[in-house]
């Protein structure tokens, strides 16, 4: 199994910034992806970016590229997301996901394995 837990979320003004970490634990020894997904309310849960084991390459969602950047550190274990130049868009529950089967496309909400709590992110106009 592995545990996530988010934190970082919060309440910004437009044009703002915020980081948000994941950090991962557990018993599992398998390689996992990790990745970021936001859920507005009544909307579904939509990818924003990741990043796959043992890899630096991000992946970015069309409507974050420019203003969002992934990293993960070198031990695997946690996560970043650092968001930029914040929209009223960009006002979700954003959740930290870690996949173990990291040969699948990262965009898919179905090729996650483990979910966190999620953190609020505010973008106030």
């Amino acid at each position: 199994q592995v545990q996530l837990v988010e934190s970082g979320g919060g309440l910004v003004q437009v044009g703002g910034s915020l980081r948000l970490s994941c950090a991962a634990s557990g018993r599992s020894t398998r390689p996992y992806n990790l990745a970021w997904f936001r859920q507005a309310p009544g909307k579904e849960r939509e990818f924003v970016a990741a990043v796959r084991w043992g890899s630096t390459t991000p992946y970015l969602s069309d409507s974050v590229k420019g203003r969002f950047a992934i990293s993960r550190d070198s031990a695997q274990n946690t996560v970043y997301l650092q968001m930029n130049n914040l929209k009223p868009e960009d006002t979700a529950v954003y959740y930290c996901a870690a996949g173990l089967r990291p040969d699948l496309t990262v965009r898919l909400v179905g090729n996650y394995d483990y979910w966190g709590q999620g953190t609020q992110v505010t973008v106030s106009s």
